[in-house]
């Protein structure tokens, strides 16, 4: 037989002759300690056991199980006394019909009988006659004997009790009951009732196999124990609050992980829950896994109604870009960060759904790092972003012409820094740069913060200019996402219509992190998350009303997680701008609008001014004049309470603030109209504000 052989690689060291050794191998056929030397690959302990978190959640499963039989059972203990008192009458019954006879020796009646017989026959016979006498007697002793042991035995018996223990007669009662009620027992009897457990999934091999069968991923076979069946790697076993299992898809009948994912909604079905409770994903060669096997978790119950857990930025004084975001908790409650440098982000979904609190989630980290410039655009104009005027080195706000107009002017500014950093980036030696991006060294040192460019409610920015504008704003957008990671630039979009239009392929398609709120169907989920994406499982379609602040996080091509948002409420947002503006003023990286912006440095000055006068300031800021129709919509966007205001009221509001009109009618655009200039606006400011200035 020829011998098998381990060659070492070419490369490999050789001896000081010069030959390669042959090392031999374990396995061949004539070792005699093959058996015991190859190495199983089977792991030692079983699946529910190789990690504390299964342990825990299946001893809690269990303990859960025994504390609702144990109440259960409980309660319907008189019931189970009425039967076993029954099957302890039938127990007597019956033992005391097997008893008889040995106590009236019938065992001897059936030979006396047949002496007397033979007696009859033959009166003369002396000798049977004397066997008939023998046979009687034996019988008459038996009884005696028979019936003074058992008689004797429970004298005894009485008599032991009468002196026992409470404990003692209790228990020897529940001893004789229960050995009567043995006897009495039969095939058909049931002292239990059979109670449900709590688990609304009893998840097991079986009930695998039928919903894959039925969603047509198992061929049919003759019947359940002849038809194809998947290989569970892994359980299915109890994982917090659901089932846990790993498996492989048979050889053989074509189908892939890739189908079973398609499958979701279907195979929920056929499990008997929402597909909001089935997470599916592949497993990839990296973690032992082939095209073929799926990793599979099902909730006993929605697991994204809990109420949201507040945002653990919201307690930290600073924080480090360079670190993962705290982002949110998947359905296990495992939690989810981001890392988002060299990134790009965007957020889409419908409105009122959690979509700006979880985009604000990133710029809050950033607020919290001194070395990270923002520049933000919220085109919706509201309350969501307007204390980013704090912190912000551009802010706009508004999608009306002069708030387009400032925000082409923020993206030229944004490529003209970007090229700026490239060129001193490319002048700077290995040691320094070695990989062509910033470092923390190169951040602090040639004054180069990252940029977070934030963008809220893109689509009002694209519906508000014509085409042409449009594809400039893309193709501006476009090369900051894909050219500015390197530089430091982080791209932060976000839009609540996921159509093509809203949503550009030449932009979407160079998003590196997409997470999507609820969308109507699996074409506007894929609008946002990627063209394939629902067929892989990433579907933000089947979210529902309910799920606000959930959406489903796309990070790679093949990595998605659904995952419930950290809450990060406005008030707790606005506190960390102000946070975030006193970080920046001790190192000197307050820059840009924010450092002199009215409103801005009366709230860093603990300088009160009227909201009235700070919030046409706001509204204003784009324009040096504006007119009164113009300024009372602009207002009414920001806050709906203004709705009920008209020109004579905001005349005498800010008039009550100090502001002096040096004409009211300003001319924009060849319309002399009523309205006011933003300088006369920032005159009324406190004087002591002015003078800080």
């Amino acid at each position: 037989m020829t011998d098998i052989l381990i060659k070492p690689p070419q490369d490999a060291p050789q001896d000081g002759q010069g030959a390669v050794e042959d090392v031999e191998a374990v396995d061949r056929p004539d070792n005699p300690l093959a058996d015991w030397l190859t190495v199983p690959d089977a792991p030692i302990l079983p699946a529910w056991a190789r990690n504390w978190a299964s342990v825990r959640a299946n001893t809690g499963a269990f303990i859960k199980v025994g504390w609702w039989h144990g109440r259960y059972h409980g309660i319907r203990s008189p019931k189970y006394a009425v039967k076993v008192v029954g099957y302890s009458a039938r127990g007597a019954f019956r033992g005391g019909r097997r008893l008889w006879p040995v106590l009236t020796a019938q065992d001897h009646t059936a030979g006396i009988k047949a002496l007397r017989v033979q007696v009859k026959a033959k009166p003369d016979d002396v000798v049977l006659a004397a066997q008939a006498v023998v046979a009687h007697r034996e019988r008459t002793e038996a009884r005696r004997w028979r019936w003074g042991a058992a008689l004797g035995l429970a004298a005894a018996a009485a008599v032991a009790l009468n002196y026992a223990s409470l404990g003692l007669q209790i228990a020897a009662g529940c001893i004789a009951c229960g050995g009567l009620a043995a006897i009495g027992w039969s095939d058909e009897a049931h002292i239990l009732d059979h109670g449900t457990p709590p688990l609304r999934i009893a998840m097991d091999a079986q009930q695998l196999n039928d919903a894959l069968r039925a969603t047509g991923l198992l061929k049919q076979g003759k019947g359940d124990e002849e038809g194809p069946k998947v290989n569970c790697v892994m359980g299915p076993l109890r994982d917090g609050n659901g089932w846990a299992v790993i498996f492989d898809l048979p050889k053989g009948g074509g189908k892939k992980a890739a189908d079973v994912l398609a499958k979701r909604t279907e195979i929920a079905a056929e499990l008997g829950v929402d597909e909001i409770q089935v997470i599916m994903s592949r497993v990839r060669a990296s973690a032992g896994g082939n095209a073929g096997r799926v990793s599979m978790w099902v909730a006993d119950d929605d697991p994204y109604l809990a109420p949201p857990n507040p945002s653990p930025l919201e307690q930290l004084d600073t924080f480090s870009i360079w670190d993962p975001i705290p982002f949110g908790q998947d359905a296990r409650g495992n939690r989810v960060t981001l890392p988002i440098i060299w990134q790009s982000m965007f957020f889409g979904g419908l409105p009122r759904r959690g979509k700006t609190f979880s985009q604000r989630l990133l710029t809050a980290a950033g607020l919290l790092d001194a070395y990270v410039r923002h520049y933000v655009a919220d085109f919706k104009g509201g309350q969501d972003w307007i204390q980013m005027r704090q912190v912000a080195h551009r802010l706009v706000l508004g999608a009306e012409e002069d708030a387009i107009g400032a925000f082409k002017a923020m993206l030229k500014e944004l490529l003209a820094e970007m090229e700026r950093r490239f060129s001193i980036l490319r002048g700077l030696p290995t040691s320094i740069c070695p990989e062509g991006k910033l470092t923390p060294e190169i951040v602090k040192r040639y004054n180069m913060p990252f940029i977070l460019f934030t963008v809220d409610e893109l689509q009002e920015a694209f519906l508000a200019v014509d085409d042409q504008e449009r594809d400039e704003i893309i193709n501006d957008m476009a090369r900051i996402a894909r050219r500015g990671p390197a530089a430091g630039f982080i791209s932060n979009y976000a839009s609540q219509r996921p159509d093509a239009k809203s949503v550009p392929t030449k932009l979407r398609e160079i998003i590196t992190i997409r997470y999507s709120t609820q969308v109507v169907d699996q074409t506007s989920s894929d609008m946002v998350l990627g063209k394939g994406k629902a067929a892989q499982g990433a579907d933000a379609s089947v979210l529902s009303e309910e799920h606000k602040g959930v959406g489903v996080l796309v990070t790679g091509p093949a990595s998605f997680v659904t995952v419930k948002a950290d809450m990060l409420e406005t008030a707790a947002f606005n506190s960390m701008c102000a946070k975030g503006r006193l970080l920046r003023e001790a190192c000197g990286q307050l820059t840009g609008d924010a450092a002199n912006d009215p409103s801005a440095l009366a709230e860093a000055s603990g300088i009160t001014v009227s909201p009235v006068l700070s919030d046409c300031l706001s509204v204003m800021r784009h324009s040096v004049k504006m007119h009164t129709a113009d300024l009372l919509a602009r207002l009414e966007n920001l806050d709906e309470d203004y709705g009920d205001w008209d020109a004579e009221r905001l005349a005498k509001e800010l008039e009550d603030t100090g502001v002096k009109r040096t004409t009211k009618q300003v001319n924009i655009n060849g319309k002399n109209l009523a309205g006011y200039r933003r300088e006369d606006l920032e005159a009324a400011m406190p004087t002591e504000l002015l003078n800080a200035r």
